[in-house]
């Protein structure tokens, strides 16, 4: 089992290093880098999304994106647009220029993508869809902060979380 699982771990590492090979290089030659076409991807064909959105939506990590953000705007491919609503939000979206780019640039590189997936059918991509989500999901639960073995967990009771498990079984209290 263990050699399986290193086995697992390096074939996922070097998966990952390959198509960010494949896609790296060819967002490159586009003129953009990856963070940038991330943001374009993300925002073409939307009216927008605000600071919070935008990084859920992306693989951009909080800290970065505001410089490519910033980077974007220079060349004028997005803007920020105060809201209507609330003075505090912001919303981020292409200009008429990054529709254009992202015009350009996304179905281009979607096709090129898709030659690493040659011979993949329909069933093979929902068995990894599935298996990938499992992954993804499981590794997350795991990146979760352990709580320590008394802590308030939800439906405990402060006293349960001091006191520990309550002594009486559930259909006793």
């Amino acid at each position: 089992m263990r050699d399986r699982f290193l086995r697992s771990l390096r074939l996922l590492a070097e998966t990952y290093q390959a198509f960010e090979r494949l896609s790296g290089r060819h967002v490159r030659a586009l003129g953009l880098t990856p963070a940038q076409f991330d943001i374009v991807a993300t925002l073409g064909n939307t009216t927008g999304m605000s600071f919070r959105e935008l990084g859920e939506h992306t693989l951009i990590t909080k800290g970065t994106l505001t410089g490519v953000v910033d980077r974007l705007a220079v060349r004028g491919l997005v803007e920020r647009v105060a809201s209507n609503t609330d003075r505090r939000s912001i919303t981020v979206r292409l200009t008429t220029a990054g529709q254009r780019e992202f015009q350009r640039v996304f179905a281009p590189h979607v096709a090129h993508c898709r030659r690493g997936f040659e011979g993949f059918g329909a069933a093979d991509l929902a068995a990894l869809e599935g298996q990938l989500s499992r992954l993804r999901d499981g590794l997350l639960q795991a990146a979760q902060p352990a709580s320590p073995p008394n802590a308030a967990r939800p439906g405990r009771s402060p006293r349960a979380a001091r006191n520990g498990p309550h002594p009486c079984p559930k259909e006793h209290r």
